[in-house]
């Protein structure tokens, strides 16, 4: 029986989407300006996988330009096309779940940039619930920026490091060993439920360990989402009997619903190793949904362009891997939830066209040309699996 794969490159866009000037990212492009950086520092880009599954062809269906130091112009591995985002944001959630066949219609509720930013009857409630001396940020804010400016004052104090960015989400950043992991987990908790009347989408726990100077976050990281305001992919799969896997973040995403097993990984590495023991363990009919967050999380929110082209390198090493211990009747895709362009100003994601690269034993390579959803990946798979169709999307077969 096929089985299908989802690997979600988290941020890497390919080109600024039609509405990106209402977002304020009119000319974002993600991974044209890295290729585009790398090839100025006189050692392009290489990404000989990715390439050759179509992601050149990808991007220059998106915004008309090949991206610098990609040369391949033909004989692609792969179905390769763009897609657009119909949902009202550029968040996350609302990005895997219209993966997964459900757009969001309505707008997230956002945090105004000023400061503080979160209203006084949200940080006063969540203080007095939750027995705190206060908090500390109530900002737009980097993550790491944050925890390195004010680390010093959360371990005086005890107060937590609360903030936000251009996303539906709300963080708490503590120390794990002087404020407490499972004390950080119940506070996210408790402000899940205090956020509701602003329609939020996230609480985000950000632990962090170390000393002054030397904070650095860990991988306890939990997310507290709004679950799929209806039935997904993941739901369909999971509900006709098959195994449902997420690695990574997936599980926190979809709010731990439609999934039968979830696996972790502190970085990108972590991730690759738990998908190859997926691909070769899972079970005929078997979904897996893979977050490869470091490419959003560590380098495009940290505008870090450098380390960026060296987790695409790192990533398309390991493709061969991947593809090799594919089984005859699987699909994969490669694709992303928004981009997040680590040579924009800010630190937010930006809004744009994401890559659909379809493969696998047997898969026929063609040209898709642009999607009006990310909601046909999800169908498409959804056909090959021999599920329902779902509501929204196209069968790109």
């Amino acid at each position: 029986m096929a089985r299908a794969f989802i690997l979600v490159l988290d941020s890497l866009g390919i080109g600024a989407t039609p509405d990106a000037g209402l977002f304020g990212d009119a000319g974002a492009d993600t991974f044209g300006h890295i290729a585009a950086w790398r090839a100025a520092q006189g050692r392009p880009l290489r990404v000989p996988q990715l390439e050759s599954l179509g992601l050149g062809a990808a991007a220059h269906a998106a915004g008309g330009r090949w991206p610098a130091g990609l040369a391949l112009r033909g004989g692609f591995r792969g179905r390769h096309g763009a897609a657009r985002e119909r949902s009202a944001g550029k968040d996350t959630p609302s990005g895997h779940w219209e993966i997964a066949g459900v757009p969001v219609e309505e707008d997230w509720g956002m945090f105004p940039r000023t400061e503080p930013c979160f209203p006084a009857a949200l940080t006063d409630a969540l203080i007095e619930r939750a027995g705190l001396p206060g908090l500390l940020g109530n900002c737009h804010a980097s993550g790491t920026e944050i925890i390195a400016r004010l680390g010093d004052d959360h371990v005086a104090s005890g107060k937590p490091i609360a903030y936000t960015s251009g996303d539906s989400v709300f963080q708490l950043a503590a120390h794990e060993d002087s404020f407490g992991l499972e004390r950080l987990h119940a506070l996210c908790e408790i402000a899940f439920e205090l956020v509701r009347p602003w329609r939020v989408a996230r609480v985000i726990a950000r632990p962090f360990t170390g000393a002054s100077g030397r904070y650095r976050r860990t991988s306890n990281r939990r997310d507290y989402a709004v679950p799929p305001p209806a039935p997904t992919l993941l739901d369909s799969a999971c509900a006709s009997g098959r195994d449902v896997i997420g690695i990574g973040k997936t599980g926190d995403i979809f709010a731990q619903r439609g999934l039968t097993a979830s696996r972790k990984g502190e970085d990108n590495t972590a991730l690759f190793d738990a998908l190859l023991d997926t691909v070769h363990a899972a079970s005929d009919g078997a979904l897996v949904v893979a977050n490869f967050v470091d490419f959003d999380q560590s380098f495009g929110h940290r505008r870090d362009v450098a380390g960026y082209a060296d987790a695409l390198e790192a990533f398309d090493a390991r493709l061969p891997a991947f593809i090799a211990a594919m089984r005859q009747g699987d699909l994969a895709v490669v694709t992303a939830d928004h981009g997040c362009d680590p040579t924009a100003p800010g630190s937010d994601h930006t809004r744009e066209h994401v890559p659909m690269l379809f493969f696998g034993p047997g898969v026929a390579p063609c040209a898709l040309g642009i999607s009006d959803s990310f909601a046909d990946i999800g169908q498409t798979l959804a056909a090959h699996l021999g599920l329902p169709p779902l509501h929204h999307g196209k069968n790109l077969a």
